[in-house]
């Protein structure tokens, strides 16, 4: 018997969210669109002028698989998170934001010296949101943050592929990916961001190495993974890549491959207002469904379902309420 759905690894950053015109992008020559690693200095530059010409929408803990993991946890699913933040008043947020939605952690028990994460998330007129992250002590998650024996005890494996951006985050990807196989533990991967796919190819490879069961991206990620010049080119080089994958396809739905068969699944209709975390909730509510018994159309289709609810308001999460009823809907 399973202590948890599924076993997330990934960074911890506190999101604080912004509505800002496309110009202020172009004044501070940040990539529309792109998650940008910026140094403590520029994030308080940019936090100064951001918070001078704008309100902040929200402020909630983050972080890509995070997210992923506050959705399974909001549908009802057991979760383990491991991560790391600082013991600063932020870093006490974030674990106590975790922990009031479901997610277990061992962040109680440790205390590090540092800056906790935090990411600024600008959404522009069209939805598209930007983000520029100042990972602080998350740059430095280890080995040492895992847990094996929750690990071990869980159905999936879930790897953010932002931690190939720092070496022990690789490091702690690899070795959480090695136990997980010798404990009979499905693998998952999200390629996370463009950016990290067309710059740390050579990490990915490290992690990935044939070895995993269930891998997500967006069309933008398998299209420079792959080389590939449109998505079902794409789709097929995935095939030797993982064992089954899912594509997100932002209004034309999601394509997905079970181990067996390519589907097309159709979009849920939607006028976006902020697509920050859409592709967070679409694995968080596909991880829901496949370790809750779902065929991977079906879980697909809650997934797209669950994305859609989501860019329909602003912010990276749902109220508990709303995301569970969609199970019903």
């Amino acid at each position: 018997m399973k202590n948890y759905h599924v076993y997330g690894v990934g960074n911890a950053l506190v999101d604080t969210e912004y509505e800002v015109e496309e110009s202020f992008l172009a004044d501070f020559s940040i990539d529309k669109g792109l998650m940008t690693l910026i140094d403590e200095q520029t994030k308080l530059h940019i936090s100064h002028h951001l918070d001078r010409r704008y309100s902040a929408k929200k402020h909630t803990g983050g972080g890509s698989a995070a997210n992923t993991m506050v959705a399974l946890a909001q549908f009802g699913g057991k979760v383990f998170y491991s991560c790391k933040v600082a013991d600063d008043e932020i870093g006490r947020f974030y674990m106590n934001d975790l922990h009031k939605v479901g997610v277990v952690t061992k962040l109680g028990s440790q205390k590090h010296d540092g800056i906790t994460g935090q990411c600024l998330v600008m959404v522009t007129p069209d939805a598209e949101r930007t983000m520029t992250t100042f990972l602080g002590i998350t740059q430095d998650l280890s080995v040492a943050e895992l847990d094996a024996e929750a690990l071990a005890l869980s159905d999936y494996l879930y790897i953010e592929g932002y931690l190939v951006s720092s070496n022990t985050g690789k490091e702690a990807a690899v070795e959480a990916r090695k136990i997980a196989r010798q404990a009979g533990v499905k693998v998952s991967l999200t390629l996370s961001d463009p950016a990290m796919v067309d710059n740390f190819k050579d990490a990915f490879d490290e992690i990935i190495d044939g070895q995993v069961d269930l891998l997500f991206c967006n069309k933008e990620e398998a299209l420079i993974w792959t080389a590939a010049t449109d998505v079902e080119a794409a789709a097929e080089s995935l095939k030797k890549e993982a064992a089954a994958f899912a594509i997100t396809l932002g209004g034309d739905g999601s394509l997905i491959y079970d181990g067996k068969k390519l589907s097309m699944v159709a979009p849920q209709p939607v006028q976006a207002i902020d697509t920050n975390g859409a592709g967070d909730m679409f694995a968080g509510a596909f991880l829901y469904g496949i370790t809750h018994g779902y065929s991977f159309i079906d879980a697909a289709i809650l997934a797209n379902k669950s994305a859609a609810s989501l860019v329909s308001k602003f912010g990276a999460r749902m109220d508990p309420e709303s995301q569970r009823s969609l199970i019903t809907e």
